[in-house]
């Protein structure tokens, strides 16, 4: 009989994620600010591709309501198992996790019936020269979901469904996802920079 592949470990409650929830320090964050997140207003968010649930956590934390859309069952089921984890660990982490809707399917399906404020995407980045920098936890989630081959079109739809904003998740060094549009502005951090593309709908709303 062969051996169950070993699955990506998804926690809310321990760990670097939870240390930084107990520090408070989520609201100095880079995606918090180029998600347009602020003390004064919370704007709706999709995060498209949800993973291992760390960003639509982050931005929850900071008091956003977030949905995430995940089209792999196995991952959408390790997502669910985790949040029911840290709803029952504490009152406060069960009020962030309150403003988190997990939801199982192609965001581009979905995108365009939410219309979020804000779109976050981050697809399986192209492989590093190095993989040694890359952590167990996305190497195991890779194995899982493969490469998103279809990320340039997911964009896309974001950008006509977003009304504010779509931040594109994206390897420092790596080539541009999509030629155009050039991003609005962009924030670079160590390893990944945050492409912000500001949305015609935004435009016609104001």
């Amino acid at each position: 009989m062969a051996a169950k592949a070993e699955q990506p470990r998804i926690d809310f409650t321990s760990g670097a994620v939870g240390y930084r929830f107990r520090r408070g320090g989520e609201r100095g964050h880079p995606l918090v600010r180029v998600a347009g997140i602020r003390r004064d207003r919370m704007p709706s968010i999709v995060d498209a591709t949800a993973g291992l649930g760390r960003d639509a956590f982050l931005l929850a934390s900071a008091g956003a309501a977030v949905t995430l859309i995940e089209r792999s069952p196995e991952v959408y089921a390790l997502l669910q198992g985790a949040l029911d984890q840290a709803a029952a660990e504490s009152p406060e982490l069960a009020e962030v996790v309150a403003r988190m809707t997990l939801v199982h399917g192609d965001a581009r399906d979905h995108l365009p019936d939410l219309r979020p404020d804000v779109v976050i995407v981050d697809p399986m980045h192209p492989p590093r020269r190095n993989t040694a920098l890359v952590k167990k936890e996305m190497r195991l989630l890779s194995a899982i979901v493969g490469a998103d081959e279809d990320a340039d079109e997911l964009m896309r739809i974001a950008l006509t469904s977003a009304r504010e904003r779509v931040v594109l998740k994206w390897p420092l060094r790596a080539a541009p996802l999509l030629a155009s549009p050039k991003p609005s502005h962009q924030f670079a951090g160590k390893t990944v920079r945050y492409e912000v593309f500001m949305t015609a709908l935004n435009a016609q709303v104001k």
